[in-house]
């Protein structure tokens, strides 16, 4: 059995990590890092070459195809892997707009009923202007595509917001995601991700983490892709799950079956816990990042047969068991992150770094003929395993102690 990961990132390292427990032997990644270099054999394919992912997976006879990153989605990559008889675990470049289209996303939660903030959509920044200057603060301005998790602007008055709409409108700071804008209302509460594999059979909940977006401790400074996160949430008590499965998730499900729209692949929805009750914040249409790597060291059992069903559309065949232990993951990133992070410094102390339950993801890594150095902005991601989030923190706090790289920044709060 051959398998390949598409991505380069730590999410794609856990991916293949779990690939190889799962004792598949043939893993290829595309076109991966320095630590996936260990475990896959790893091949110089952009991510959104779908054409040339496609030419490899047939002349490679790959059984599965796992996408990681969300550009191969929008790019439609699950659309030409199937029309050539494929099999690629992942939503097709419509089901994908759940994450690549916010504005269709929130339409369709409005449609159907399912808790989300209030909102309007605007495709000129005048009229969002014009709005910005009728409502209450805070307010959430959102570039309507995906810009790397960095798309979102908490406005705490109207110049802020002003400024957060010329920025992503007028001057594109995030490229063509910002040619339409959501301004949306701020909730205060406590956030949570909520993981389900799908396709048009059923689904499988795959558990909970929650993510640290913002680059310093105590939640200050810019948004990041991810600085950290733990799994399972700490916020999402088994109560709440129930209500997120019963008022989020089988509603979606129930609304893209009337949509005709077929998901298959992993659904995250994004959720903003407030007086006990979810609302989704947004979804995302493939594994996290950095949540990936603190889910899946959880997972016990085989995973790539269950992925296998989602891909097929068939009946899942086995139930996801996971852990009780609880994971943190901390971000390692690169001086200068996330404005204009340095690379090309040599990474130190990585072996010293790895023990029991304590794993090293690699995401922007490159190996130099055979010394590893910084490739971009978050460079590890250093998970641990432990009875509680006190243990898993002082595992993956001590790894972290051990990795020396110049100019490395983390947040010391994940966790707490």
């Amino acid at each position: 059995m051959n398998v390949l990961v598409i991505g380069s990132g730590g999410r794609e390292h856990a991916i293949v990590h779990k690939m190889k427990q799962d004792g598949i032997k043939k893993i290829y990644c595309a076109p991966g890092n320095a630590g996936i270099e260990e475990l896959a054999a790893c091949v110089p394919i952009k991510s959104d070459d779908v054409r040339g992912l496609v030419d490899f997976a047939l002349e490679k006879k790959i059984y599965l195809t796992i996408v990681g990153p969300e550009l191969s989605l929008q790019a439609g990559i699950v659309d030409a892997f199937t029309e050539r008889g494929l099999t690629i675990f992942g939503p097709t470049r419509q089901a994908a707009m759940l994450e690549t289209s916010k504005s269709f996303a929130k339409k369709l939660l409005k449609k159907y009923g399912i808790p989300t903030p209030q909102f309007e959509v605007f495709d000129t920044s005048a009229d969002a202007i014009d709005y910005a200057g009728t409502i209450s603060y805070p307010a959430v301005i959102k570039a309507d595509g995906i810009a790397a998790g960095k798309g979102v602007i908490i406005a705490e008055d109207s110049s802020q917001a002003i400024a957060a709409i010329k920025d992503i409108m007028d001057n594109r700071v995030f490229g063509d995601a910002g040619k339409v804008v959501l301004i949306e209302e701020f909730m205060e509460g406590a956030e949570s991700s909520y993981f389900v594999l799908s396709n048009e059979r059923g689904f499988l909940p795959l558990g909970s983490a929650r993510d640290y977006k913002r680059l310093r401790d105590h939640d200050d400074g810019p948004n990041t892709g991810g600085m950290g996160s733990i799994s399972p949430s700490d916020k999402l008590t088994p109560e709440l799950e129930e209500k997120v499965v019963k008022k989020i998730v089988y509603p979606l499900m129930e609304a893209l079956e009337k949509e005709g729209i077929v998901y298959r692949g992993v659904l995250y929805a994004g959720l903003m816990i407030v007086d006990d009750e979810p609302y989704v914040l947004e979804f995302n249409a493939r594994f996290g990042d950095p949540e990936t790597q603190a889910l899946l060291p959880r997972v016990e059992g085989e995973m790539v047969g269950i992925l296998t069903d989602s891909a097929k559309g068939r009946m899942f065949s086995d139930r996801l068991s996971l852990r009780q232990d609880v994971s943190v993951c901390v971000v390692m990133a690169s001086k200068g992150y996330p404005a204009s992070p340095q690379t090309d410094n040599v990474i130190e102390g990585l072996k010293d770094a790895i023990g029991k339950d304590i794993f090293i993801f690699h995401a922007g890594t490159r190996n130099e003929k055979g010394i590893i150095k910084t490739a971009g902005g978050r460079v590890l991601g250093v998970t641990a395993l432990g009875e509680s989030m006190k243990a898993a923190r002082e595992k993956a706090y001590r790894a972290i102690g051990s990795i020396v790289f110049e100019g490395s920044q983390f947040r010391s709060d994940i966790g707490l």
